[in-house]
């Protein structure tokens, strides 16, 4: 595993990359922009691609041992290629493209430090509000803003009603009958990663997910959560794990706060 002395040589030159991106997706969201639309249909935008490239050209400078695996760049990336990566950058330069195109400020930058397929430093930025999280697993996580960084944490142990993060552009039948299982919550819909960010803020407990997500949407905000003591897990009870299969894509899963709630009870 890396160092925690490592991940804080580089800690700051990445928060510094976030930012510079935020304020490159910024540009484009202030302005007019046309949208168009990826092979399964995604929505992708010129902020989407400049934000891209400004992570990639960062992190390369900053670390140029380690490969950057980024959304707009992993179609060209061959599997037996990223099968000998043991140490990555896994990068959604804009996670939430719906909603930057709802213009709604629910969108964010990502980016995790992978090693060994586990995610060991995540940072995510908020374009439109400027906050920015990070967090190393088993070490704390942060929150950034204009009056300074302070520590965040879950809430534990949750109580009734549960604040349940629900995804406006993903809600599905599955998720309300698992809310109906829970019983008494509290839905409150949010976009993109900052669900992660507000579970380890101690603002939601319990974030469930059915249906297709990728490995860039959700490593970042897995090192926050964990950094903040919660986790997220598959249906199984294991932690995700990043660039260890054929496909990017995840299954399903559950972000919890509190880990000790009854979180099977509810599948």
């Amino acid at each position: 595993m890396l160092e925690l002395d490592m991940i804080a040589s580089v800690r700051e030159d990445v928060l510094a990359i976030a930012q510079e991106a935020s304020a490159v997706i910024l540009e484009v969201y202030e302005g007019d922009f046309d949208v168009d639309h990826k092979a399964d249909a995604s929505p992708l935008t010129d902020a989407d691609l400049a934000a891209h490239h400004c992570i990639v050209a960062g992190l390369s400078r900053l670390t140029p041992d380690i490969p950057v695996l980024s959304e707009e760049s992993a179609h060209t990336i061959a599997l037996d290629v990223r099968r000998t990566w043991s140490r990555l950058w896994l990068v959604d330069p804009l996670d939430g493209t719906r909603e930057f195109v709802k213009r709604n400020g629910e969108f964010t930058v990502n980016i995790a430090l992978i090693d060994h397929g586990v995610p060991v430093f995540g940072v995510i930025q908020a374009p439109v509000s400027g906050v920015l999280w990070h967090g190393v697993p088993g070490h704390g996580a942060l929150r950034r803003d204009a009056s300074g960084e302070h520590p965040v944490r879950v809430r534990q142990p949750a109580t009734a009603p549960l604040r349940v993060a629900a995804s406006r552009s993903h809600l599905d039948p599955r998720t309300e009958a698992l809310m109906t299982r829970i019983g008494e919550v509290e839905t409150v819909g949010l976009g993109s990663s900052l669900k992660f960010c507000r579970l380890a803020e101690g603002r939601m407990d319990v974030y469930p997910r059915f249906g297709p997500t990728s490995e860039w949407d959700t490593a970042a905000g897995q090192a926050i959560l964990e950094g903040a003591g919660g986790a997220v897990l598959d249906p199984r009870g294991r932690p995700f794990r990043y660039n260890q299969r054929d496909t990017l894509l995840n299954g399903d899963f559950i972000a919890l706060g509190d880990t000790t709630l009854p979180w099977r009870d509810w599948l």
